[in-house]
């Protein structure tokens, strides 16, 4: 049995209930998106986009009249966040009862004395800031003095920026483990993240030399299912995220279009050497090129993207296999601000041969870990409902 997970990061389908609590009341990545930047997804309205409730269907966009053969439905988060850290650990059966620490004022004085110690130089900016807009500022300064570039953000995040010629990749990555290990305890965030950056002003980010050094989660469904014995792939920042825990293999990837690639690559090479496990990919570009910096247009394009890969990707699946399409939060193109949106997540299913099944409204994120594993036959008996016996 083969099960593929594949994140499209932030695509929300609509405010939740206590959305009014984060400042995201009258949030809708997908509709706002699609609204503002109408493309035609025909393979995700086949997999039942355009029936789950409040997605706005259209002939130009959510095909509303084709023929449905898949799962649908949209899932609840319960932890209290809207980041990357709190939706994928809540998939894999970690519901937070407290959220992650933020700094919306910076970091302290004694945390960043004690990362200036470990790195021998001094640091600049230390306040919430977008990234791009992070080395416009600071870059240069950067460039004429190698101090690292600490910002943050409305999530738990502690971010160093610093331009590849002046700071080689492995002294980035080990000041974000210095900052990792300096961030524990009730200074905890949820990842440390190096943010290179190359060329000239104005500097482009290197995207695919970004790395997340994580909190450790809880145990997950991912060490149930490594435990069984199942094999546990991991393709993109899937990895960073669980700390690198649960896998028994990890695959790096450079944008969707990588990963997307590297994951009908590994499917295929699991249908020939019938391999039983989970291949498990976050797709990022919708969140950190298109989300963040507000592009609509940009979004629009990676979800034509994405769609137009999917009739390869559910190819490659072998009969005995499911496709689980997902997201773990929202980031509105035409919300105000540069953050998350506290939304519901998507849930598309499909299995060769299938038929349209309405998943219906899940209580909590973490029915896909329990859907794994129950498909993959791995024991948990933590939260999650499955609904692998629907879908199977």
């Amino acid at each position: 049995m083969l099960l593929s997970i594949i994140v499209l990061d932030s695509v929300g389908v609509g405010e939740l209930p206590d959305a009014e609590a984060f400042g995201d009341r009258g949030a809708y990545t997908l509709n706002h998106t699609l609204a503002a930047a109408p493309v035609a997804l025909p393979n995700l309205s086949r997999l039942g986009l355009g029936r789950i409730p409040t997605v706005h269907t259209s002939a130009h966009t959510v095909l509303p009249d084709v023929p449905v053969s898949g799962g649908h439905g949209r899932m609840r988060e319960v932890s209290p966040g809207k980041d990357t850290s709190t939706g994928h650990w809540e998939f894999m059966g970690v519901q937070l009862q407290h959220a992650f620490q933020v700094f919306p004022q910076g970091f302290p004085a004694r945390i960043m004395a004690a990362f200036d110690a470990a790195t021998g130089r001094g640091h600049l900016c230390n306040a919430v800031y977008s990234g791009t807009d992070v080395i416009r500022d600071f870059g240069e300064e950067h460039r004429q003095t190698g101090f690292p570039i600490v910002y943050t953000s409305a999530d738990s995040v502690f971010q160093i920026a610093a331009h590849e010629d002046v700071v080689p990749l492995e002294t980035l990555y080990a000041w974000c483990q210095a900052a990792r290990d300096l961030l524990q305890g009730e200074d905890a965030v949820a990842r440390v993240i190096a943010r290179p950056f190359r060329g000239a002003f104005p500097f482009e980010r290197a995207n695919e030399h970004r790395r997340d050094f994580s909190l450790e989660p809880p145990r997950t469904v991912l060490d149930a299912l490594k435990d069984a014995g199942c094999a546990v792939v991991g393709i993109g920042k899937i990895p960073d995220i669980y700390a690198h825990r649960g896998f028994t293999e990890e695959i790096h990837t450079d944008d969707n279009a990588d990963g997307t690639a590297k994951t009908i690559a590994r499917i295929r090479q699991a249908a020939q050497d019938g391999t039983h496990g989970l291949i498990f990919t976050n797709l990022v570009d919708f969140d950190s090129k298109f989300g963040h910096r507000r592009d609509p247009h940009g979004y629009s394009a990676c979800l034509a993207a994405f769609d137009a890969a999917l009739p390869d990707i559910l190819a490659a699946l072998p009969r005995d296999s499911a496709l689980l399409v997902i997201s773990d939060h929202g980031n509105d193109p035409t919300w105000r601000g540069t953050d998350h949106t506290r939304e519901y997540g998507l849930l598309l299913t499909s299995r060769p041969g299938g038929a349209a099944v309405d998943l219906g409204e899940r209580a909590t994120f973490a029915d896909v870990g329990a859907t794994a594993a129950r498909a993959l036959g791995a024991a948990w008996d933590g939260p999650g409902e499955e609904f692998w016996t629907q879908i199977a």
